[in-house]
């Protein structure tokens, strides 16, 4: 039995709904593989227009990216609108930036309509080094307003320090319709939810095999779903199920350390706010703190997904140069955990055969777009496919040096983005 990594989130989260293995051959109307946001999403907004879904998790639900991220509502992609605007023709453009910030509000919604428990918190923070990051801010805030965002504001550095608790940055940029929440709960209350619906899940029932056809079939090792459509939403965690569209992306690592919790003389000086912070380096870290006060801090990427020997070496003094006041605190998780990368840092949506989609590759954005990304399938399902079409019609070279070398390469761009940011050039 697969379980969920040891980490704060598989602790404190109530895991009381286990769902079987698949040990029958099954027919429904769509078969989704992949048990975390993007299959949960599409589960629940199918199963909310009357289809019969099932959905196959080879693990626990939860179990890779959705269970291990840094619990940030964070809007748009990882490219951002200036970039989506030079790159693609203005009608594309205008649709995708169009959706940037739909995706934190079907979270909200989700909440809210199916009653989960995930501890949300309103408002993220957008963190600069210098003035060029600085600059850089303006400018995205400028680009979000003009797309309907107006919950943005500015900070300076004393404002910064009153909210977050370190002289770290020289200003931020604070979006409130940004948050946090524990992303392993609302995984799990938006299983529930797909049950209630009529939906059926399937733990520890890996998809070994896809046979096309008119009516394609998901093998396990012990049972089959027989489905007018199959939808792969494996991301990270979907191996060589399907090559054609795993050889687009590469999967990385990310590394997250939770604190003891925090004491009262502590809790004045960090995080006083309660907001969620990434900072603007390409390798970026991100923080948090928890339910019951404690530090959740990440960042880093390995490249391929290999765990690093010591996350906790890497991530302290991350921790200890942004808080010096917590320097020596005890660290009582650490995890790592996997998305998939695509080379132009924007997701891929699309079909193939007519009656198999794929929902993948957010590159770190993946909480809010994985929502939408739901939505979008459920969109197109129903005879509506404009939305989800401005993200299939995106072209996604695959990255260079071919699939032996895409790795070391992305690896050598890191270190030049790193090099970048420690130079502030």
């Amino acid at each position: 039995m697969i379980k969920h990594t040891d980490s704060y989130y598989a602790d404190s989260a109530p895991i009381t709904d286990e769902y079987p293995a698949l040990e029958d051959n099954i027919e429904c109307d769509i078969c989704i593989i992949g048990g975390g946001f993007s299959g949960l999403s599409s589960a629940i907004h199918l199963a909310e227009k009357g289809f019969k879904v099932v959905v196959l998790e080879s693990a626990q639900i939860g179990f890779g990216a959705t269970g291990r991220n840094g619990g940030q509502i964070v809007n748009s992609y990882s490219r951002d609108v200036a970039d989506i605007e030079k790159r693609y023709d203005p009608k594309t453009a205008t649709a995708l930036c169009n959706m940037i910030f739909e995706g934190g509000d079907i979270i909200r919604h989700l909440i809210e309509k199916y009653n989960i428990n995930c501890d949300i918190k309103q408002g993220g923070l957008f963190t600069a080094f210098n003035q060029k990051q600085l600059d850089g801010l303006y400018e995205h805030a400028k680009n979000w307003q003009r797309y309907g965002n107006n919950q943005l504001s500015m900070l300076n550095k004393n404002e910064l320090v009153d909210a977050v608790g370190t002289n770290a940055y020289v200003g931020g940029l604070l979006d409130k319709s940004a948050g946090h929440m524990h992303p392993l709960k609302l995984a799990l209350g938006e299983a529930k939810a797909v049950t209630q619906l009529g939906g059926r899940i399937f733990e520890q029932s890996a998809a070994v095999r896809i046979e096309k056809g008119t009516n394609p079939i998901a093998h396990t090792e012990r049972g089959s779903v027989k489905a007018k459509y199959l939808v792969l939403a494996g991301n990270a965690y979907l191996g060589g199920l399907a090559p054609k569209i795993s050889n687009k992306a590469v999967p990385c690592g990310t590394q997250i350390v939770t604190t003891e919790a925090l004491n009262a003389e502590q809790l004045k000086t960090v995080l006083t706010s309660d907001y969620c912070v990434e900072d603007c380096n390409y390798l970026l870290d991100y923080y948090r703190l928890t339910a019951d006060k404690r530090l959740l801090f990440g960042g880093g990427v390995v490249y391929g997904a290999r765990d690093p020997n010591n996350i906790e070496q890497f991530l302290r003094p991350k921790i200890e140069k942004v808080f010096p006041q917590l320097a020596g605190i005890n660290i009582d998780y650490k995890w790592t955990g996997n998305f998939l990368l695509t080379y132009s840092r924007m997701p891929q949506f699309g079909r193939f055969d007519d009656n198999i989609y794929y929902l993948q590759g957010y590159s770190g954005h993946g909480v809010t777009c994985t929502h939408l990304a739901g939505k979008l399938l459920a969109e197109v399902l129903t005879g509506d496919a404009e939305r989800f079409d401005a993200f299939a019609s995106l072209k996604h070279p695959a990255f260079p040096g071919g699939r032996h070398l895409q790795i070391p390469f992305s690896a050598i761009g890191a270190v030049y983005y790193n090099i970048r940011d420690k130079l502030s050039i």
